[in-house]
């Protein structure tokens, strides 16, 4: 394939549809480099993999972000820094959202970033009892309208919370949600309502860290920090222990390798794919460990566009999916994970 594909977002910023994430850069999974992490940036960039997804929470993320965006300036022509997409979350603490403390953090991702207009701005709120998250998007809706944010979005909203802000008048681009072949909640409820009204779905987690690929199939389950040995493995491992355990996860992985030596592909490419062709879903999100030697995966992840499922490669995966728990009624809705009852058990 020639280019990678990308979707146009509500007003108008066109991404890829997959994105580089930068959790990895958060320090939970291993120490970073930030100069070597840096110059890594320039291959996804020169592949085509132009869209980065990060936080303000995230690190360094922002900073590393910033310092590449600073030497394409410097050393690329304009229309190559125009290519580029940098979307952010602002993830503050419950408390007051009045205007001042938002555009103060606002301001910061700026700086950081070293731009004069943040690409998309990815909202998360993680106490629906305190209802100022309604005032926090007001004001970054000002602020959108100012000139300071192009895309305004929201990040581990659940379907009331969305149709809520929705009908506040708010126009949200996206909404950045856990969305895999183990995880697929989204589609319960919140892909038809999003596709609705015009809303991308951005998912992350499609890989479970890591953990839907060759490395752990036919193989013994991993446990405690050792094996489980990033932020990522751990969380997603957890996610595979309530959705049905190792040996239920052993037969998803099967099917999705079988698949896989049809397509000439690899089960990374299958399970991205399957969430590609959802309805809704804008992009996926492929977590890069930049400047860490051996982490890099872009032949691999740009192969899953050439994957064209197939209705008989969706049913056998849907024959062992449809064994599996109700992640809706163990967990709950889109970002719950995050919130009430489940996260407090944890």
């Amino acid at each position: 394939m020639d280019t990678v594909p990308k979707v146009q977002l509500r007003e108008g910023l066109e991404i890829c549809r997959i994105l580089n994430g930068l959790w990895q850069l958060s320090g939970h999974h291993g120490h970073i480099d930030p100069e070597k992490a840096v110059q890594a940036m320039a291959a996804y960039l020169d592949c085509g993999l132009t869209t980065f997804d990060m936080a303000d929470i995230y690190g360094p993320a922002e900073v590393i972000y910033g310092t590449f965006y600073k030497q394409l300036v410097a050393k690329k022509h304009p229309e190559e820094v125009i290519s580029i997409q940098g979307l952010t979350k602002y993830v503050p603490q419950p408390g007051p959202m009045t205007r001042k403390i938002v555009e103060e953090a606002i301001n910061c991702s700026l700086k950081r970033m070293g731009l004069s207009r943040l690409d998309c701005v990815q909202f998360h709120w993680w106490d629906y009892s305190d209802k100022r998250y309604l005032d926090a998007l007001s004001h970054l809706s000002d602020l959108q309208a100012e000139g300071k944010i192009r895309e305004l979005s929201l990040t581990n909203f659940d379907m009331e919370h969305v149709k809520e802000i929705v009908s506040k008048g708010i126009k949200i681009s996206s909404n950045q949600v856990q969305y895999s072949v183990i995880d697929r909640r989204p589609m319960v409820k919140m892909a038809e309502f999003c596709d609705s009204q015009g809303i991308k779905l951005l998912t992350y987690g499609t890989l479970g860290g890591g953990l839907i690929s060759e490395k752990y199939l036919n193989a013994k389950e991993p446990r405690g920090p050792e094996e489980l040995n990033t932020e990522s493995l751990r969380k997603y491992k957890e996610m595979v222990d309530i959705w049905g355990g190792w040996s239920l996860f052993q037969e998803l992985l099967q099917t999705l390798d079988s698949i896989a030596k049809v397509h000439n592909c690899t089960i990374a490419n299958v399970a991205t794919k399957y969430i590609l062709d959802m309805p809704a879903v804008g992009g996926v999100i492929i977590g890069c460990r930049m400047g860490v030697p051996g982490a890099e995966h872009i032949k691999e992840n740009l192969s899953s566009f050439d994957v064209s499922l197939t209705p008989d490669d969706i049913n056998k995966i849907e024959f062992v999916l449809k064994r599996s728990n109700d992640l809706m009624q163990a967990i709950g809705d889109c970002g719950d994970e995050y919130r009430g009852s489940f996260h407090q058990q944890r």
